[in-house]
């Protein structure tokens, strides 16, 4: 599991309805919270922190503390 897929288990979020507000797919949506060898872009990583009422800097912060 990555940092993000923390994030969404700690707020119980739901996936599908991740991937319809920002328009990435189920399975993209699934690497970027499940392997830890998938590489997320600045652009997903805004789309989720807005469709997950997260603050995009907080949330970067908290999935790239490690780089």
């Amino acid at each position: 599991m990555t940092r993000l897929g923390e994030v969404f288990q700690r707020k119980s979020i739901n996936k599908a309805e991740v991937a319809r507000k920002t328009g990435l797919s189920d399975s993209r949506i699934g690497q970027l919270t499940n392997n830890p060898s998938t590489k997320l872009t600045a652009a997903e990583l805004y789309l989720i922190a807005k469709a997950i009422d997260e603050d995009p800097c907080k949330l970067l912060e908290y999935v790239c503390q490690d780089l």
